[in-house]
């Protein structure tokens, strides 16, 4: 019976106890503060490159192709010789016109010397005027013909040095567009092969008309820029990381293209052998344009970006998370310049953002962050 009343006692005492929802503790996340530090301003781009100088090969003069002096895909130094023609017609018109100017001379000696004799027979009443008359015309144009036999020799002269082709400019020589034994230069001046120089090289960039007029209010705060204007950029490639290879720019267009609303720049790169940028790559330009003194610089782990932008969530004083839209400077090295948005003394979420919502409580957790080294 006792035992009977017990049960029914706890029976009772069950029923009088309510469920309760019991929250669950805030999530932890690591938070950090932005680093402060003077970084470089800089614009980024995606340019293309271009070779300083590309000169085609042609025969300039008609004949059989006899030779080739070099090897394709090989570095040749200006004034290496690359192709012969076969000279042998251009020879014999050499020596012709050696012959011809030389029979030109003898008649202007015979000329020259019937036209003194007459002179001194007028002065004798010897010889008539128009004997002299006839005299003087027969030297000058004896004389007009040496003068043309000169030209067609330094014609064959030349032609004959059309034979025998040299590299025009130091560079890499590609392949040879016609083989050994065919006819060249037969009513055109007929592509042989062409040459490029890689080094220095050109890296090509076109700049948007908003970060131009920024760019000009920046120089005119300067002041005046020397009269060669060369500043410094840098080109990294896309298995690079950063922007390794240092050059200058040393073209500005004239205008701003008006069907794209931007202006071409241009940049030029040392490239000793081998080579390491050639003609046509998509490379990547970043362009210094000052410094900022104490700039904000949070990791990209934690920014966000919804459809109003950019974002990152800062944990305020009770521990509250806030999302907070910011506006985004330049990238260094793994870290990204806050422009606008976020204080020096804030805390934001760095790593569990996927844990972090917007008005929830959470657990921060604050690590020391480490400045990392600067690199262009």
């Amino acid at each position: 019976m006792v035992l009977a009343l017990l049960t029914l006692v706890g029976l009772l005492s069950a029923c009088e106890r309510k469920n309760q929802y019991v929250a669950p503790p805030p999530s932890p996340v690591t938070v950090g503060q932005p680093i402060q530090k003077s970084v470089v301003e800089s614009l980024d781009f995606t340019g293309t490159t271009q070779a300083v100088a590309s000169v085609d090969i042609r025969a300039r003069v008609q004949g059989f192709l006899e030779k080739t002096h070099f090897t394709e895909g090989a570095v040749v130094k200006q004034g290496d010789l690359l192709y012969t023609i076969e000279p042998a017609t251009y020879q014999a018109a050499v020596d012709k016109a050696v012959a011809d100017l030389a029979s030109k001379k003898a008649q202007l000696d015979k000329s020259e010397i019937d036209y003194q004799r007459n002179l001194r027979l007028i002065k004798e009443n010897a010889a008539s005027q128009r004997d002299l008359d006839n005299a003087r015309a027969s030297r000058d144009s004896a004389k007009a013909d040496v003068a043309m036999a000169e030209a067609s020799l330094e014609t064959a002269r030349i032609n004959l040095s059309y034979t025998t082709i040299y590299a025009p400019i130091s560079g890499r020589i590609g392949r040879s567009q016609v083989d050994i034994g065919n006819l060249v230069g037969a009513g055109e001046f007929t592509l042989l092969n062409t040459i490029k120089q890689y080094d220095p090289i050109y890296a090509y960039f076109s700049l948007n008309e908003r970060d131009l007029l920024a760019l000009i209010t920046i120089y005119r705060q300067q002041g005046p820029p020397p009269k060669r204007w060369e500043p410094p950029v840098f080109l990294g490639l896309s298995n690079e990381s950063g922007h390794p290879h240092e050059g200058k720019l040393d073209f500005t267009d004239l205008a701003v293209d008006s069907s794209t609303g931007t202006i071409l720049l241009r940049g030029v790169f040392p490239n000793p052998p081998r080579y390491s940028l050639i003609p046509g790559l998509f490379v990547r330009i970043r362009f210094p344009v000052g410094v900022k003194d104490q700039a904000l610089l949070v990791s990209e782990r934690a920014l966000g970006v919804d459809q109003l932008g950019d974002y990152v969530l800062v944990v305020n004083q009770d521990n509250v998370v806030e999302q907070r839209p910011v506006k985004l400077g330049t990238t260094e090295n793994g870290m990204r310049v806050i422009e606008d948005g976020l204080k020096a003394d804030e805390w934001i979420v760095v790593d569990g953002i996927q844990r972090a919502r917007p008005g929830a409580k959470v657990n921060p957790i604050r690590p020391e962050l480490t400045s990392p080294k600067s690199t262009p």
